[in-house]
This record gives C-alpha cells, structure tokens and sequence, in this order.
C-alpha cells in the first residue's frame, strides 16, 4: 500500500506540474510542445528538466530526450486515470503529496541559503589531501571478510577478546553463533573513500590476515583484512573529489547553523504526549545528517 501511495502521490505530484506547464500559458508557441496526450501538453522543457537531472552526456541527448518523451507519455496516461479516479481525493494520498511538497520546500530553501558556501580555497584543498593520507597518497583497495553483528553494547567487550588472537573469521563465527548473536556474513571490496573517515586510519594500518572490531551503532562489524592493494591519488587527481567534499562539508554546516537560527527565533509548543520535559531541543532532520559528514567522500556531493 506505501508503495502504491508513492507512485500515486509522485503522479499527481507530475499531474500538477503538467497542469502548470501545459496550460498557464495560453499563447505558448507549439514548438514548446513535444506532445499531446488527451489534450494534456508535455513541454521540451519538462524533457530537457528531466535530461538535465540525470547529467545526461551532450552526445546522448537526442537518444535520451525521445526515450525521456516515452516515459513521460507513460506518466501522463497513468496521472490522467489516477485523476479520474479522484486519487487525488484519497486522504491517504493527499497526505504523500504534502509531505513531499515540505520535503521540497524545506530542501530549496536550505539549497539557497548555502547556495554562496561552495567556494574552496587552493589552501583548503591542499591542507585536506595532506591531513588525509590514506584517502589519497597512501590509497588502498581493501577486500575483506566481514561479520555484521548485531549485539547489544555490553557485549563488546567480550567479542573483542573472542576474536583477539584468531587467525580466521570462522572461530568468531563459532563464539556468536554460542552466544546466540545476529550476524551477517559479507565480502567485498572497498576502496578507502568507501570506508567511515573515522575508522579508515585502524583499517588502513590494518595488515594482511588481521582482524578488528569495529563498534556500530547496531553492535559491531568484525573485519578481516584479505587484501590491501595500492591505489595512490595525486594531489591533482584528488583535488575534483576534496572540492565535492569539501563543498558539501560547508553547505552541511550552513544548512544546519540555519535550521538552528530558525529554531532560537521560533516559538516551538510541545503537546500531548511530546509535552514532557526535554533536556535538549529535538533534533531535526537536518542535524540527523551530521553523520554523513564522517561517511567518506563516496556519500556526500
């Protein structure tokens, strides 16, 4: 039912929208309009807004703008039933569309207000490859075996002594399974801007054979180190990716200096069930993003 309520709720959302375009402008020139579907126009600029979000190459885009066209045409036919139907109507539905229309709203406002942030200097980008060496001058690509545990906190300092000492990931296994611990087994390769910043200098200096336990907000992650392979970054190579991280490092922080300006200048009522006394300020959405900031530069644009 969640599933159908997003779908729905993305249609009308598009409905609108092909309302707006289609039909605010009476003298629109027909050369704006690719097509008509029961009378209702899809814009080349609905197209081009669609090619555009998905960074389509220059050279793919009149492939991309027919099969853009299809897809769209698609949409319409499926909004244009669902407003027949008087989707549009269902409470359920009407509450999807306004929590996505806040969503919207609240991220333009924060895209604008950290639109002036993205600047980085020549000295920053250098100061971050050289404070961060195992992300660029001492890259590696890491294959490991891991054991995703769920456990509770008291318990870590048990799995940390089962597993000092062994020389595979098996006899952990053995020890969880006896204690009657969650785990998931997984192995992968992982370059280093795809592991936490926080934990990357223990696995960079991890050798060969070695495992660690590495604590989660969920219990714990047993990593054996199979392989580390060398995969150095220039200073030059690197300076596209500091940009990116460094950029959204900054808009992060103005994003969340913002909200908190606009919660000092509120007037915030707890009622009902949340009127207890709190011993802080709840956190917003945007503070609960902080932790993206520690999740490597593959996270964060």
């Amino acid at each position: 039912m969640n599933n159908r309520l997003l779908l729905l709720s993305g249609l009308i959302g598009v409905a609108v929208a092909l309302s707006a375009c289609g039909r605010a402008d009476g003298q629109k020139a027909v050369s704006q309009v690719a097509a008509k579907v029961n009378g209702g126009e899809i814009t080349v600029h609905q197209i081009s807004s669609v090619i555009a979000g998905n960074q389509i190459p220059s050279e793919q885009a009149k492939q991309a703008a027919a099969q853009t066209l299809e897809r769209i045409i698609d949409q319409e036919l499926l909004v244009q039933k669902a407003l027949k139907d008087k989707l549009d109507r269902d409470p359920q539905v009407m509450q999807s569309i306004e929590d996505a229309k806040r969503q919207i709203l609240a991220r333009a406002y924060l895209e604008r207000a950290a639109a002036g942030s993205s600047t980085q200097s020549w000295e920053e980008i250098r100061k971050f490859y050289q404070e961060n060496p195992a992300l660029f001058e001492r890259r590696r690509i890491y294959r490991v075996h891991e054991l995703v545990v769920v456990a509770p906190r008291e318990k870590l300092d048990a799995l940390k002594a089962a597993t000092a000492g062994e020389k595979s990931l098996q006899d952990v296994t053995a020890w969880l399974k006896s204690q009657k611990l969650v785990f998931q087994v997984a192995m992968s390769n992982r370059p280093a801007e795809q592991i936490p910043l926080e934990i990357l200098p223990q696995v960079s200096e991890m050798r060969e054979g070695q495992i660690a336990v590495i604590p989660t907000p969920r219990g714990a992650s047993v990593v054996q180190l199979l392989q580390a392979q060398e995969a150095s970054l220039s200073e030059q190579q690197a300076t596209p990716i500091i940009e990116q991280y460094l950029q959204g490092r900054k808009r992060l922080a103005v994003a969340q200096a913002e909200v908190r300006r606009l919660r000092e200048q509120a007037r915030i009522e707890y009622v009902g069930e949340f009127a207890a006394p709190r011993a802080q300020p709840a956190s917003s959405s945007v503070d609960d993003r902080d932790e993206s900031i520690k999740k490597g530069l593959a996270g964060l644009r």
